[in-house]
């Protein structure tokens, strides 16, 4: 099964001269979701996680059901101000200006093998600022992963950078 036959495109949008690639067509088809999951949990399984870490908001979509089936532990990767308790943050810049990405406090045991997960990589800009605050609580980050990959930009180089292996299942090069 091709799994770019299950996501749509939607041109201009957000803004004009943007193609959005939409999982929610992928969601929505119960037979290639389930391939869709056993792929990535292929993937995901050579990193050997105790924990995922979904990216708010289309990461927990990916990140929720692959735990449960691989056995693992669950966290919430969330923009500033969206977990109750106590928090830790990391600021980190974007093209214009800078964002705030958080996680509960305690909510991966330092030296835990966490694996981060969104529904895309394109920049890498949100992906790295997630692997650098897991690092910054004291989580050994061994993967990423995502199902959509924008070839065509830098994410991953990015992850390279910060020496972080990275799986997808669908690739795009423009």
């Amino acid at each position: 099964m091709n799994i770019k036959d299950h996501i749509r495109g939607v041109p201009d949008f957000p803004k004009p001269g943007i193609l959005f690639y939409d999982i929610s067509t992928l969601l929505a088809h119960p037979d290639a979701w389930q391939v869709a999951m056993g792929r990535l949990a292929r993937e995901v399984r050579r990193f050997q996680p105790d924990v995922l870490a979904g990216i708010e908001s289309r990461g927990f979509l990916v990140a929720a059901p692959l735990a449960l089936k691989l056995g693992c532990g669950f966290v919430m990767l969330r923009k500033k101000g969206k977990l109750p308790g106590k928090t830790i943050r990391h600021d980190y810049a974007l093209e214009y200006g800078t964002d705030t990405i958080e996680i509960q406090e305690n909510a991966v045991e330092p030296g835990q093998r966490v694996v981060v997960l969104d529904d895309l990589l394109a920049t890498g800009g949100t992906l790295g600022a997630s692997i650098e605050l897991l690092r910054k609580i004291g989580a050994h980050v061994t993967g990423a992963a995502s199902i959509i990959e924008l070839n065509f930009l830098p994410g991953r180089q990015r992850l390279r950078e910060l020496d972080v292996p990275f799986a997808s299942l669908a690739a795009y090069d423009e």
